[in-house]
């Protein structure tokens, strides 16, 4: 039997990249794009994020498969798109918060986890009554490029090592 410790820090999971979008300027609308590069501490090209290491929020993801759950909660027939939640990258078949607390590849780049994207005030604004209930839980990750590379559609999404904090059995 596996403890806690082994089960945290083995993800055998390998997800795949299903959308990526970018925003060239605030409020403008999501760019879906079938390549993009991300740049160390800067986030991805074209993309209005602020550059800088202390920006925990460089690159936001969701998982594909809760703009399903989402929408079903909202009451929609067709599950969400990706470029309506303002995400930058929609991810299948590894659970994003297997994620907290280490690195983790997509295409050329690694990223690492920096918390929780939480629904906003203008995400329900958006996209009408319930959306910020709905999302709760679903809102996916924010990371930090920490290696810089190109991310394509299809690309594999694959968890690196732990950081310490994890490795020492936190979940």
């Amino acid at each position: 039997m596996s403890t806690l410790q082994e089960l945290l820090a083995e993800v055998p999971q390998i997800g795949q990249v299903r959308w990526i979008g970018v925003r060239p300027q605030r409020g403008a609308p999501m760019l879906e794009v079938e390549a993009v590069e991300s740049r160390l501490e800067a986030g991805l090209t074209g993309d209005h994020s602020r550059p800088g290491p202390r920006n925990a929020r460089q690159v936001t993801l969701i998982q594909w498969e809760h703009l399903a759950v989402a929408a079903a909660l909202m009451g929609r027939d067709a599950a969400l798109h990706p470029g309506e939640l303002r995400r930058n990258i929609a991810v299948s078949d590894i659970n994003l918060f297997s994620l907290k607390g280490r690195r983790f590849r997509i295409g050329q780049a690694v990223f690492e986890t920096t918390g929780w994207c939480q629904p906003c005030a203008k995400l329900e604004a958006r996209l009408g009554r319930g959306t910020f209930q709905a999302m709760r839980g679903h809102g996916g990750i924010t990371a930090r490029v920490v290696q810089g590379g190109i991310i394509r559609q299809g690309d594999p999404v694959q968890a690196m090592e732990p950081t310490l904090a994890n490795a020492n059995g936190q979940a």
